[in-house]
């Protein structure tokens, strides 16, 4: 398959909210393509009028395909229905049924000025879920609440989401006002009513409106029906009050993976400019990994060769060297990097059926990223409709509770806080398979820009590592045991030294308590300090089996990937060694007593205990202490370097 099918594909990956489209179109002249456009969402409480509304608003200003409205005319006479302006929107039958709306649906709609893009957001709780997606895309927002029922719980929940994910641009519609007689008094007590609610959060509507869908009053025009409302209709309002932001070109570069794809022995990343400019010859650095090249082509479907994209603009790009980037690492400027973190602290509203517990496990989504996640704290939680703050002592976050907590991901991500680039910095949750919370993402620190070791090339000495193999008799390699504590790393590591020492082989042990003394003494026992400290870890161990030591080193280390990467360090013969003990009886052995200690909480985040420890998946070796003595595990590796590492020695 050539790279335009391939890029296609990725370009209707990135079309939001793709479950329904209808797109309509004027039924003479064509919309011009250079109309401004912008996208509004629609919320409301369920059975408020949002379809009805948009089928009432695309029939006043002529804005549906020839004969539709007659087709559906037809269609109701002929089940012996009344005729619904819903009907428009309410496109699958299963939704006529039910007469609800249950999904997500964007449709086009045009105006002299601009073009708009209106997303239907769902307002039913089983389905406020749709609403995440839909209002995460706009640029404003239309929020209907029914004259006759007046503000309900979730007409404030709707306006704490829009604060939720930054919509500022609001105008309300209080429809339905046929059913109360279109009396000015039962309007202006909801707009007080609402008004008050709204001020708590910040949130100042642009203007409220009087409308009855169903009759077109005060869409395009103002209705006779209330000759009291001196404001604009719907149409001209949204023309004049609602100002399309600028893309975001003004602010960092955003550039996250989508996917990687080989073509003519390329490999093209390809993905969305999700925020600043990208150009050919920008060096880019890629988070969470932080890997560095420099950018060689701007690729593009179906679109004229350009070196440079922009905020929007989804397109593939290929390096100047093959460096290891895969979906949902982020590409960035090196002096504006997003924050790259284990864990941050966020703003979240939860919708899934069961409560959102802390420590249980659940799935990420940030942009392209996709991980697994926990609740590591909870700090305040609020009820959305009343702004009141829940117990703060509760373990858990109910349905439709609004949260502040402390998120802590398996690996570190890359992100941004949501007042500085809104696309980085919002996120969901997915339980089950099923999206059930979204938020965003505060108070995260970034790192002080700091030059970047750059013009330098490994130095290679006039001895080789074959003239250092042949003189040692061994080759230099990195023995990295790993395991729970109390499961015999240490002991099994002195051991094996002392053995390879005794039979003439330059070795020597890397300790995880002493590198703590010195080389690592800065970092404390947080994911990304655990990660730090392997790391270097792994530079040191690549370093000094360069050197023609055999390195043993005795580390939990409890993240694959890191052991992972440690192993793309060292670019040698590197030998994982899982040091297996079930974690009972490592707790009973418990040599330095760090486990009495974590029970009694003076240690947090305990590997084993609470903290993971991902087993490793293809270990070269596995020994299983509580049933093999050391001698015997000493036994198992010295067989296994027997083969890999000794070479004939020099004679002098």
């Amino acid at each position: 398959m050539g790279f335009e099918l391939y890029f296609l594909s990725v370009l209707c990956a990135f079309a939001p909210l793709r479950e329904k489209s209808l797109c309509v179109k004027k039924k003479e002249n064509e919309v011009s393509e250079q109309l401004e456009q912008m996208k509004i969402v629609i919320v409301g409480h369920v059975d408020h009028g949002k379809s009805t509304f948009v089928g009432r608003l695309f029939y006043d200003t002529g804005s549906l395909p020839v004969g539709k409205y007659e087709q559906l005319v037809k269609i109701a006479e002929r089940r012996g229905v009344p005729f619904e302006w819903a009907n428009l929107m309410d496109s699958l039958q299963s939704e006529r049924d039910q007469n609800i709306t249950i999904d997500t649906a964007q449709i086009w709609f045009s105006t002299p000025r601009r073009q708009y893009v209106i997303i239907d957001a769902p307002g039913h709780k089983e389905f406020l879920k749709n609403m995440i997606t839909g209002a995460a895309n706009a640029d404003a927002a239309l929020l209907l609440i029914d004259a006759h029922e007046g503000v309900q719980e979730q007409s404030r929940r709707h306006g704490y989401m829009l604060h939720l994910l930054g919509i500022r641009q609001v105008i309300v519609l209080v429809n339905k006002m046929d059913l109360v007689g279109y009396k000015q008094e039962v309007f202006d007590g909801i707009e007080a009513q609402y008004r008050t609610f709204l001020k708590q959060l910040g949130v100042e509507p642009k203007l409220f409106i009087p409308i009855a869908a169903k009759h077109g009053d005060n869409i395009v025009k103002n209705s006779e029906n209330t000759p009291w409302f001196k404001g604009t209709p719907v149409v001209e309002s949204i023309d004049s009050l609602f100002e399309i932001p600028p893309p975001p070109t003004h602010l960092p570069l955003r550039f996250p993976i989508q996917d990687v794809y080989r073509f003519d022995h390329r490999r093209i990343l390809a993905g969305r400019v999700e925020s600043g400019t990208l150009k050919v010859g920008d060096k880019l650095m890629f988070g969470p990994r932080n890997k560095t090249a420099q950018v060689k082509s701007i690729e593009r479907w179906s679109a004229p060769a350009s070196d440079s994209a922009r905020a929007g603009e989804s397109v593939g790009v290929t390096l100047s060297e093959q460096i290891f980037v895969e979906r949902g690492h982020v590409g960035s400027l090196e002096q504006d990097a997003p924050i790259v973190s284990n864990d941050f602290q966020a703003n979240l509203f939860w919708m899934g059926r069961q409560n959102l517990e802390k420590g249980k496990k659940y799935k990420l989504k940030l942009t392209t990223q996709e991980i697994e996640c926990e609740v590591a704290s909870i700090e305040k939680i609020i009820d959305a409709s009343t702004l009141g703050e829940v117990a703060k002592d509760r373990g858990y976050i109910a349905k439709n509770d609004v949260a502040e907590i402390t998120l802590r991901t398996k690996y570190p991500v890359a992100f941004d806080n949501h007042n500085r680039i809104a696309e980085t910095g919002r996120f969901v949750i997915v339980d089950n398979k099923e999206v059930c919370g979204g938020g965003i993402i505060l108070h995260g620190k970034y790192a002080e820009a700091k030059a970047r070791s750059s013009n330098v090339t490994w130095h290679k000495t006039k001895i080789s590592p074959d003239d250092r193999s042949t003189r040692n008799g061994h080759r230099g390699a990195v023995i990295w045991l790993t395991g729970l504590s109390g499961s015999g790393k240490s002991t099994i590591a002195t051991e094996l030294e002392n053995e390879l020492f005794h039979h003439g082989v330059n070795t020597y042990v890397l300790d995880g308590d002493n590198v703590r003394h010195g080389l690592c003494g800065d970092l404390g026992f947080s994911p990304k300090d655990r990660t730090e400290n392997i790391r270097r870890v792994g530079e040191v161990a690549h370093l000094m089996s360069d050197a023609g030591l055999i390195v043993i080193t005795t580390f939990i280390s409890p993240y694959r990937d890191d052991r992972n990467r440690v192993r793309q360090i060292v670019e040698g013969d590197f030998v994982e060694v899982h040091v297996k003990c079930p974690f009972d009886v490592c707790k009973e052995r418990d040599p330095k007593g760090l486990y009495k200690k974590a029970i009694a909480g003076e240690i947090k985040d305990f590997t084993g205990l609470n903290a993971p420890y991902e087993e490793p998946v293809r270990p070269e070796i596995t020994l299983e202490t509580d049933k093999h003595s050391v001698a015997e595990c000493v036994t198992l590796i010295l067989d296994y370097l027997k083969d890999l590492i000794y070479v004939e020695k020099r004679t002098t």
